[in-house]
């Protein structure tokens, strides 16, 4: 049985998406939190493998990933079509979906992050945005699945020697990778590498649609909700770009 919390402060979609699961044999909501403090109480008392939480909540989110992580419970954000599916991605969390989504998209969704699987949902706006940046899908076309797989885990914050040992190869071998995604993209240094993919929503959805199998490391970003939604408005400790 594969326990969920739905955190969510529209009460039309927290019951849209509970009457969805409802009829599911595998699936059981057991607890509908309405405020942040009732959200951890949530995670301390009960089991829950899956907690769905919309971007409210996220202002705290330290508090969040420190319960959940100890816990084993996987986190799928409940994102606005404004948002930005990377930036969620980059703090850690295990799967996005927006408001569009559809029933059996739920339920999959629910069911993938159980498994320790990533969701990654696509709105409908999202789906617009991507067919008209065509920057974007140039960028795409000419990385390689390595590449790409790069790309994703930098914005997530990962070392290069944290990047190597995701591919099983040697840190210079990332360098020289990284180097020739700069000069593919038209970049100098880590940090214009992840703001052009997070203004490139073809980019950004392809990198946050990536699995990296092992756990992420402590995030080096300050991630800030703007007007525009998440975004990554200062990295601290990045390493040189070499």
């Amino acid at each position: 049985m594969i326990n969920i919390i739905i955190a969510d402060h529209q009460a039309i979609f927290r019951a849209g998406v509970a009457k969805v699961l409802a009829v599911e044999d595998d699936l059981r909501i057991v607890a509908q939190p309405q405020t942040f403090d009732q959200m951890l109480s949530a995670l301390e008392r009960l089991r829950a493998r899956v907690l769905m939480v919309s971007t409210s909540f996220l202002p705290r989110f330290a508090g969040v990933t420190a319960l959940t992580t100890r816990r084993s419970t996987a986190i799928l954000v409940v994102a606005e079509n404004s948002d930005e599916a990377a930036a969620f991605v980059a703090m850690g969390v295990q799967g996005v979906i927006y408001r569009s989504i559809n029933g059996p998209d739920v339920v999959d969704a629910m069911r993938r992050l159980a498994r320790g699987e990533t969701f990654v949902h696509v709105s409908n706006s999202v789906l617009n945005e991507l067919g008209e940046d065509h920057v974007g899908l140039r960028v795409r076309d000419r990385l390689t699945e390595k590449e790409l797989h790069i790309i994703a885990a930098v914005v997530r914050g990962y070392k290069n020697r944290e990047i190597a040992a995701e591919l099983a190869t040697t840190e210079q071998v990332v360098k020289n990778s990284l180097r020739a995604i700069f000069d593919k993209i038209g970049v100098s240094d880590r940090l214009e590498l992840v703001l052009f993919v997070l203004h490139h929503r073809m980019l950004a959805h392809a990198t946050a649609a990536v699995r990296i199998d092992n756990d992420p490391p402590r995030l080096k970003q300050n991630i800030i909700a703007g007007p525009s939604g998440p975004g990554i408005s200062a990295f601290m400790k990045l390493e040189p770009s070499g």
